[in-house]
């Protein structure tokens, strides 16, 4: 008796954790396609082929040339840790060269699944890159 009632609340366990798997990994699907239909609205208003969104390395690439970085720059996404501090930038200038400002740029740092959306499927217009830096 003590055996069955192990079995059946293992069993139980063992669901809950295949659905809540299953939810997780259907919540992560719907984050990536909302990315990557983002990403390609964006690189559409700033002029360049959407598909290079979906393109590993080359997406980068076309991300320094809308902000208006050097290509070398591409090199420092392969250093530890520089990489960090060069995407930071990045987005920043890219909330930037949309006419954004600084907050909105953290917005696409720690808040991207929202404020990408908010960039390429808003009215927000390609300006180029910051003159400044």
């Amino acid at each position: 008796m003590f055996a069955l009632n192990i079995l059946a609340q293992s069993d139980s366990g063992g669901m809950f954790g295949m659905i809540l798997g299953l939810v997780i990994t259907l919540f992560g699907l719907i984050l990536m396609v909302v990315m990557i239909a983002s990403m390609w609205k964006i690189f559409e208003k700033a002029g360049h082929p959407g598909w290079a969104a979906i393109v590993p390395i080359y997406n980068v690439f076309i991300m320094l040339q809308i902000v208006g970085r050097p290509a070398w720059w591409l090199l420092l996404f392969f250093i530890p840790m520089i990489n960090g501090l060069v995407g930071i930038v990045l987005n920043i200038e890219l909330a930037k060269a949309f006419g954004k400002d600084l907050l909105y740029g953290l917005g696409m740092v720690f808040l991207p699944f929202i404020f990408a959306p908010m960039l390429g499927f808003g009215d927000a217009q390609f300006q180029g890159p910051d003159p400044l830096f």
